[in-house]
């Protein structure tokens, strides 16, 4: 194990040798690091490329857009890892060809350390970036994708970027924003070289989801427990529901900082003591958190939440062990709940035909990402890519005003594309759609901070913000559930990415309908003959108008219908859609436009 000199001579030797030959220096730099983090070097190259699962140069075939087939060299490949790009930045007065642009005039100068301030570096990594995720797409079908892209500038700086899904269509940030690249002098860092440790051999222990799917199913399991204990009391599972999910957040809003830290699992471990307690100081904060201003059970102000959870805020009476188990719920960091099973996992838990299987099944991320990506993201990242991005970069120097019309006429218009999910359940498809539509809102506030400055971003008054997700649902409960795991998803996200939050936190948006997406009607009455009832004036619904429509229903085939759904239900094949879905037709959205 190296000691700290040993980081401290590599990083003063390496400093010293910016902007030298990149094809030249990359290797020796790149050997240099895993040997002082005590990581196996780079194999040999195998001739015939069948073994060449960690070494240098590793040859590729991609397709160009001509359909020319092209071979490509990986500066650093480890199989099931990541694909490293290497580049060397030019210091002004210093040869360097640079593939992407020639010419290209870094503005350096002979100052060391961090450059990210500067538009054409950033242009510089950016276009590696791109160039490393065409090399992974030119690995062989066996190797899959790898979870990392690496992007480094030699003895500057290194990038990353993960996709755990296993898609390799959504390479982001990692582990965020602020921390995704690793410069020189952060080797200093113990739990930087553990990081970059992980990236080469345990990948997949970096998966946020991991940590997430633990963390959100014990709390599931926990909630699980108060709520079967308040329905054998008698309580109504809908006025369990929604004061658990006024719990939930409360927990969450301590754990962001949209409370102070730590006050309701203060309040929750004080009234494990005193029960009496908890019940009205419970109701004061949630009164509190509904309009704005002073609590008294908190000394203190809180912001005003609104949005109609903390309209009602009547807290239901709980003995020790219930509030015990609300108490390790809240002990959690709610930073870490992945909202896109949560909302399943709650809905398992309020459940009680569905609480005993708690957990056994939900829709895996990877899936529901696979379908979202498929369903609006390509076609998304598409236009920006091949449009967008090749004007911005034609116009950015001789004209940067168009460069930003153009970027900031895209935004506008993905701040505006509307998601409709039919059949939305707890939400996780729209969820998921919300992660992914901000991480590309992301990449075109950044191109647009790098072309204008803070004055190209003044004009981005919109944003992807769960007013655009829409979803209809049968069951009421389940569509309150998404709506707030739509919020949850949409404030972590602000809060990682240093977005602004404003008051009222929640608002009232009333964009997950609890209506059959199927068949509308008029209210169901007795049969004139006494026979049963009917409903009467049976029609399509009106469904919410939208860009794309995504969603995984429960699949019903048409042989099926009449018995699952009844007669009165679906009064004729095909008719449950006004004639729109044929008879025999897959009743499952798999995600269209």
């Amino acid at each position: 194990m190296a000691d700290e000199g040993a980081f401290d001579r590599f990083i003063e030797r390496w400093r010293k040798n910016e902007g030298g030959a990149e094809r030249a220096n990359f290797p020796l730099f790149l050997t240099e690091l895993c040997a002082l983090l005590d990581l196996p070097q780079p194999d040999p190259a195998d001739a015939t490329h069948e073994h060449n699962d960690y070494v240098f140069e590793r040859d590729v075939t991609t397709i160009e857009d001509d359909g020319k087939i092209s071979h490509k060299r990986i500066d650093l490949y480890r199989r099931g890892s990541f694909v490293l790009e290497a580049k060397q930045s030019r210091i002004k007065g210093a040869a360097k060809e640079v593939p992407f642009a020639p010419e290209l005039d870094l503005g350096l100068g002979t100052a060391q350390g961090r450059r990210s301030a500067h538009r054409g570096w950033d242009v510089l990594m950016r276009n590696a970036r791109v160039q490393a995720e065409d090399y992974a797409r030119g690995l062989p079908p066996s190797h899959g994708w790898p979870p990392f892209i690496l992007v480094c500038d030699v003895g500057h700086v290194i990038e990353v970027f993960a996709d755990f899904s296993g898609q390799g269509k959504n390479y982001r940030q990692f582990p965020d924003r602020d921390g995704f690249r690793i410069y020189l002098e952060d080797l200093k860092r113990p739990d930087i070289r553990d990081r970059l440790r992980a990236i080469w051999d345990a990948p997949q222990s970096l998966d946020p989801a991991r940590r997430s799917a633990a963390v959100t199913r014990d709390i599931a399991e926990r909630l699980a427990k108060v709520s079967e204990r308040l329905e054998k009391a008698g309580q109504p599972p809908e006025r369990v529901a929604h004061f658990l999910m006024r719990c939930l957040f409360t927990m969450f809003a301590e754990d962001v900082a949209l409370i102070d830290e730590g006050v309701f699992a203060e309040l929750l471990d004080h009234a494990r003591a005193n029960p009496a307690s908890f019940g009205p100081m419970v109701e004061d904060l949630w009164r509190a958190m509904d309009k704005g201003g002073f609590a008294p059970v908190l000394r203190r102000n809180v912001r005003k939440f609104n949005g109609g959870l903390f309209a009602d805020r009547t807290a239901i009476p709980l003995a020790r062990e219930e509030i015990g188990e609300l108490y390790e719920a809240a002990r959690h960091n709610w930073r870490d709940v992945e909202p896109a099973i949560f909302g399943t996992l709650l809905e398992q838990a309020l459940d009680k035909a569905e609480r005993k299987r708690l957990g056994a099944h939900y829709t895996p991320r990877p899936y529901v990402e696979r379908l979202v990506t498929a369903t609006i993201i390509d076609p998304l990242r598409d236009e920006w890519e091949r449009i967008v991005l090749p004007t911005v970069e034609r116009e950015r120097a001789g004209n940067p005003e168009e460069a930003i019309r153009v970027a900031h006429d895209f935004h506008v218009k993905l701040a505006n594309t509307r998601v409709l999910d039919p059949a939305c359940g707890t939400g996780n498809f729209l969820y998921v759609a919300l992660e992914l539509m901000k991480r590309l809102e992301g990449e075109v506030l950044e191109v647009l901070l790098d072309i204008g400055g803070q004055e190209a971003l003044a004009m981005e008054t919109l944003s992807v913000h769960p007013r655009n997700f829409l979803g209809l649902e049968l069951n009421p409960r389940a569509a309150a559930i998404a709506e707030l795991v739509l919020w949850l998803g949409y404030l972590q996200w602000q809060i990682r990415n240093r977005g602004s939050i404003h008051d009222p936190v929640l608002e009232r948006l009333d964009n997950i309908r609890a209506i059959d997406a199927v068949l509308a009607h008029d209210p169901e009455r007795p049969k004139a003959d006494g026979s049963g009832t009917e409903l009467p004036n049976p029609r399509r619904p009106e469904w919410p108008e939208a860009d794309y429509i995504v969603g995984n229903p429960p699949f019903i085939g048409g042989k099926d219908i009449r018995a699952r759904l009844s007669a009165r239900r679906n009064p004729a094949p095909g008719a449950g859609r006004g004639g729109h879905i044929r008879t025999g037709c897959d009743r499952r959205l798999g995600g269209g436009r």
